[in-house]
């Protein structure tokens, strides 16, 4: 795919195959691991996380079977933004965040 992809080709491939639910799922996992990292001081784990995230988060709204769900999922996405590297202005933890993304890695994780 395009140069500065964080991610191979097959997994950008297989991307496009996977449900919402799954694809929100790996975001999350993502986004949990850029939490732990930064709450531990890595900033070299944190920003790899951070930016495999945004990566995702960039897929997922370029889906065009998400069309009638780019709001939800762009909203998500600058939410993570504002708790991960901006001020907080939403007042988000990361268990905050895990709780929104967990029911979708256990819906996909069931087949839904």
């Amino acid at each position: 795919m395009g140069a500065g992809m964080l991610h191979p080709g097959r997994v950008i491939e297989r991307w496009g195959t996977m449900t919402l639910a799954a694809q929100l799922g790996n975001i999350g996992s993502e986004v949990g691991r850029a939490a732990r990292a930064r709450g531990l001081g890595n900033d070299e784990r944190f920003a790899r996380a951070l930016d495999r995230a945004l990566e995702l988060f960039d897929l997922t709204l370029a889906d065009d079977r998400w069309r009638g769900r780019r709001r939800e999922i762009a909203r998500a996405r600058e939410i993570v933004c504002d708790f991960l590297v901006g001020d907080n202005e939403h007042g988000s933890s990361a268990e905050s965040l895990d709780a929104y993304f967990l029911p979708f890695a256990v819906a996909a994780r069931n087949g839904r």
